[in-house]
């Protein structure tokens, strides 16, 4: 075996992950801004379109602050995230941060339960896109669609991280245009009146006669759920140009620029709501649509729902099955599961793992079609137990581990994130505590099958400051 004798911030960021005794087999090609933009595609920075209703009802009116509650909530999850990405610059996300700040065998945990998470996101969005070109092209069939838009991620993830490249700064470009055009119609409407009772005020972020204990609660667990995504990052640490800060400083920028849209357009929607106490049942779900229809008219309104189901169905999920494919990567090479899911294609890609990912959802599309608030409550299990699990990685790498002394970055700030998602976790869905015990349990199994069989990893290497392995030595295994 070889030391590694160079300090950290000399090392390339190829010689940093073969300082943990892996080969270099994605292809690094994906910059800071590449990063930024793939976190931006990820938590789509239109999302409140489609459920602004629901979140105008439950809020009060108060969906802007609802965001920005959540923007304050999500940034010590997100400095967790930088801080362990700092220090552990490698694809597997929560996998490798807990079981190299931890211990391995909580990285396995960790990394099955956010499986949990990433295997179902590609799922639900193609659910969700489905249901909505339904809304499109009555009597077509729900299936179809889902199959359709599983069959163009795919295509656009073999084709190499390139094609992801060009498709999340289309998406992102257009996403942005309509935001644009939607504060155009907005302030026009405000201006000329054609809303009875539409005016812009400060209510919508803070209304101190409506807020209460149980609201804030409320929104906390809404606002917290929003923001998923941003995480997602971190799976492209392998293929980051930059340095270590680079996953980190994506996640937090993302974090901040989409919050900072969310809270613009619900600003502006909830002024041109007009005051309403809330929207009727047969009004909820295009909520958000029908306010563009009045504000301007029925073309435009059409326009933003296609760029709605598109940015969802194609930009969203296959920023989603990317980040999915590269944690199963991640967890096969340090034979948490099968192998053939690290195998990498001539494009340097996980290819296996991308055609899994595809399979399955493909799969599931036909049985969970219509089933959207059961695959949210699995998706928001997976990734709240893993956030709670990272917070906890980094008190251990840092101040037990490291010795360091910033209390208020790696004691602090973990402390209220875990304390923040705990809460959320514990006021989840019934039906998502029940199927995340029942995913747990499931993971155990399969924990115990690999170490029965002799599958105990050593993730040795650089992070913990002990020896690295010789280079190709892990993957040899």
């Amino acid at each position: 075996m070889s030391k590694v004798t160079t300090s950290s911030a000399e090392l390339t960021p190829q010689q940093q992950l073969e300082a943990y005794g892996y080969k270099q087999q994605l292809k690094r090609s994906v910059s800071t801004m590449d990063l930024l933009i793939y976190g931006l595609i990820f938590m789509v920075p239109i999302a409140p379109w489609a459920i602004f209703g629901v979140v105008y009802n439950a809020a009060g009116g108060m969906v802007p602050l609802v965001y920005l509650i959540g923007l304050i909530a999500m940034i010590f999850t997100a400095l967790a995230y930088q801080q362990m990405a700092k220090s552990i610059p490698l694809a597997g996300s929560v996998f490798s941060y807990v079981g190299r700040g931890i211990h391995p065998t909580a990285g396995f945990f960790a990394g099955w339960a956010i499986l949990l998470d990433y295997l179902l996101v590609p799922t639900l969005l193609y659910v969700f896109a489905a249901e909505s070109m339904i809304g499109i092209f009555p009597g077509t069939e729900r299936w179809m669609w889902a199959l359709i838009f599983v069959a163009i991620n795919t295509t656009i993830n073999l084709l190499g991280i390139s094609s992801i490249k060009l498709i999340n700064r289309v998406f992102l470009a257009v996403e942005i245009v309509f935001i644009v055009i939607f504060v155009i119609i907005a302030f026009n409407a405000l201006n000329s009146g054609t809303i009875p009772g539409a005016e812009l005020t400060t209510a919508p972020i803070w209304d101190a006669s409506k807020v209460t204990g149980p609201l804030i609660a409320s929104a906390l667990s809404i606002a917290v759920l929003s923001f998923l995504g941003f995480d997602g990052i971190s799976t492209m640490a392998e293929e980051s140009t930059g340095g270590r800060n680079s996953a980190g400083k994506a996640m937090i920028i993302a974090l901040v620029i989409v919050a900072f849209c969310f809270i613009l357009q619900t600003w502006l929607a909830s002024a041109l709501a007009g005051g309403r106490e809330s929207f009727a049942d047969n009004e909820v779900g295009n909520a958000f649509f029908l306010i563009v229809q009045a504000a301007s008219n029925t073309g435009w309104m059409n326009a933003f729902f296609v760029v709605n189901v598109l940015a969802v169905g194609i930009a969203n999920a296959m920023a989603a099955q990317a980040a999915t494919s590269r944690l199963l990567f991640s967890m096969s090479r340090d034979r948490q599961l099968p192998k053939f899911l690290s195998e990498i294609s001539g494009r340097q890609i996980p290819r296996n793992a991308v055609l899994f990912v595809s399979a399955l959802s493909a799969i599931l599309v036909l049985f969970f079609v219509g089933q959207i608030d059961l695959i949210s409550s699995l998706v928001n299990f997976g990734a709240l137990f893993g956030f709670m699990m990272l917070h906890i990685a980094v008190i251990v790498h840092y101040l037990v581990r490291k010795k360091s002394r910033n209390y208020l970055l790696h004691l602090v700030a973990p402390v209220v994130g875990f304390l923040i998602i705990g809460y959320v976790l514990l006021n989840a869905a019934v039906e998502a505590k029940v199927g995340g015990l029942v995913w747990l349990i499931l993971g155990a199994g399969v924990f115990l099958y690999y170490r029965a069989t002799g599958r105990k990893t050593d993730l040795s290497g650089e992070a913990d400051g002990r020896e690295a392995p010789a280079l190709g030595e892990r993957s040899a295994v």
